[in-house]
């Protein structure tokens, strides 16, 4: 199967030319996302680990002000996307430099990537031989705002190349995500 046999099967299934064409441009059928809804997650809240949920808000706090001071961003987008997933979604961490992903949630590997406010375009990455079933993108606006989003690992991209690429922009939320 090739990398673009998914086009051929949204012909057959109905979609429009601009829904195609759309899908032939980002790499990938995004009208296939299945969002993961908050309601399937378990309850997590900062008070499950209050000293976690503090120094995130004072790293946060203190990246502000180094911005604010600076002009300059501290380059910790990706500790940071952890550390909120971690809070948000009570994401067990596996120990640094661990290869295939970057924790667990239940029974599922998640990997998370962070697409910082630095960043040209709106898309992340994602090394297809990682062990993980879900990924999570974390994004965080120029004014340190929080959102992320979960993609099933089945939903991207087929392909024999050593990266698979989502785009945050064809991503489906399911409702507004708290700011953290």
């Amino acid at each position: 199967m090739s990398d673009w046999d998914f086009l051929h099967d949204m012909l057959n299934d109905g979609y429009s030319p601009d829904q195609i064409a759309g899908a032939a441009a980002c790499g990938y059928n995004p009208w296939e996302w299945v969002p993961v809804h908050e309601e399937e997650l378990p309850a997590v809240s900062p008070q499950d680990d209050p000293e976690l949920a503090m120094i995130f808000e004072s790293l946060v706090e203190s990246a502000k002000a180094y911005y604010e001071l600076t002009g300059r961003y501290l380059q910790i987008w990706g500790e940071l996307g952890e550390l909120y997933a971690e809070i948000k979604y009570g994401i067990k961490r596996h120990r640094p430099h661990t290869k295939g992903s970057d924790g667990k949630l239940g029974n599922d590997f998640i990997e998370i990537k962070t697409i910082s406010p630095e960043k040209d375009g709106d898309q992340v990455q994602v090394k297809r031989a990682g062990n993980f079933n879900r990924l999570l993108v974390i994004k965080i606006s120029e004014k340190f705002k929080f959102e992320s989003r979960f993609i099933e690992r089945k939903r991207l991209s087929k392909g024999e190349g050593t990266y698979a690429r989502v785009s945050w922009s064809a991503l489906t939320s399911t409702k507004e995500e708290p700011q953290a």
